[in-house]
């Protein structure tokens, strides 16, 4: 009968380890990048392995897996939670997948409420602050993450090649990943969308037309002091930090020049799939899911706009009335009109139903 419902497991497979079955998981994710692999395997393996070990897939249930998500929770940050809850549920999805359980245990799991954390960003004054207190050499850096919207692998990543100034454009091809503590560069993005191009204000053309000129020969557009490629640990001990100090504006992270970006967009007038686009979002949720609280109310600006709109249409109309050769018929609620009579005191003739009548005065 389960085999007919399509619900049966090999008993074996159902007492195969977990950690096992994760392991080869997880090795079979081809389609994921180095850097998010590498994260997936150190969450797996240091909080969802060592809560479940080698506990048989097919035993595992949904008390045991709140069981896990209460303990982590009591230990570690809601994201993290999240994170290694999502982990645990796709190893379980691909176990249903594969028949070794009939039904994941992954249902109607608990996770804390991750509380929002307000992203900080400057305003354009206080980024020129940041920026005349960065080294001459590292300030384009900053102008790039705070203007165009470019995470640090990207910038990182960015190739004289993949720009071109007289058009006023650069391509965002590939980033510089970290991927056990090993820097390298892959010509991939984080996502499809990601990998884009950006139209350039004509003062970013200048910032970065300057900054070539001094920056010396190199195939990387922010080169590293000796040579290839910039790596982020070295950049922030020894540029960004002390930078930040300098500039007195308090604590920022790097990361926090993406959100300046936004809410500058914001400022000019924006709109979400621009914005969107700019910074190389997957889906447009992400999008409102993180700056959506950004963006103005516009319910007055938007209420007073269909007045206007309204205004105009009963001008239109007024005016359409009176123009010459247009004639008013009247029906009337009597007929004498054999073919009209008796539908209920001429009611039909309020919803123009005499056609000839129509007829007729159209032909007028």
């Amino acid at each position: 009968m389960a085999r007919s419902r399509g619900t049966w497991t090999d008993p074996a497979r159902t007492k195969t380890p977990f950690d096992e079955f994760a392991r080869d998981v997880l090795a079979s994710k081809i389609d994921v990048r180095g850097a998010t692999l590498a994260k997936f395997e150190t969450l797996l393996r240091v909080h969802v392995i060592a809560h479940f070990g080698s506990t048989a897939v097919g035993s595992i249930t949904r008390s045991d897996i709140q069981a896990f998500v209460n303990d982590l929770a009591a230990r570690r940050a809601p994201a993290t939670v999240a994170e290694c809850y999502g982990i645990l549920a796709g190893v379980l999805r691909e176990a249903v997948e594969e028949g070794y359980i009939s039904r994941t245990p992954a249902r109607r799991i608990k996770l804390p409420r991750a509380e929002r954390v307000e992203k900080r960003f400057l305003s354009p004054a206080e980024l020129e602050r940041l920026i005349a207190a960065c080294p001459p050499r590292y300030r384009a850096v900053v102008y790039g993450a705070a203007y165009l919207g470019l995470r640090w692998e990207e910038i990182a990543g960015l190739k004289r090649e993949h720009m071109n100034l007289l058009r006023r454009e650069l391509r965002v091809v590939g980033v510089v990943e970290r991927v056990a503590g090993t820097y390298r560069y892959i010509e991939e993005t984080k996502s499809p969308a990601s990998r884009r191009t950006i139209q350039l204000p004509a003062f970013m053309v200048d910032v970065l037309s300057q900054h070539l000129d001094s920056a010396g020969a190199s195939e990387w557009v922010f080169p590293a002091p000796g040579g290839g490629f910039l790596r982020y640990d070295n950049f922030r001990r020894r540029t960004w930090l002390p930078a930040v100090v300098r500039s007195g504006l308090g604590k920022i992270t790097f990361h926090e020049l993406r959100h300046t970006c936004v809410a500058i967009l914001i400022d000019q007038g924006a709109n979400p799939l621009e914005i969107q686009r700019r910074l190389g979002h997957a889906d447009i949720k992400t999008t409102l899911g993180v700056y959506g609280h950004l963006f103005p109310n516009r319910e007055a600006v938007l209420n007073e706009a269909l007045e206007k709109v309204h205004e105009e249409a009963v001008r239109e109309a007024a005016a359409a009335s009176t123009r010459p050769g247009v004639v008013e018929v009247d029906f009337g609620t009597e007929s004498k009109d054999p073919l009209t009579r008796g539908n209920d005191g001429g009611r039909w003739q309020d919803r123009t139903a005499d056609l000839f009548g129509v007829n007729e005065a159209l032909s007028r």
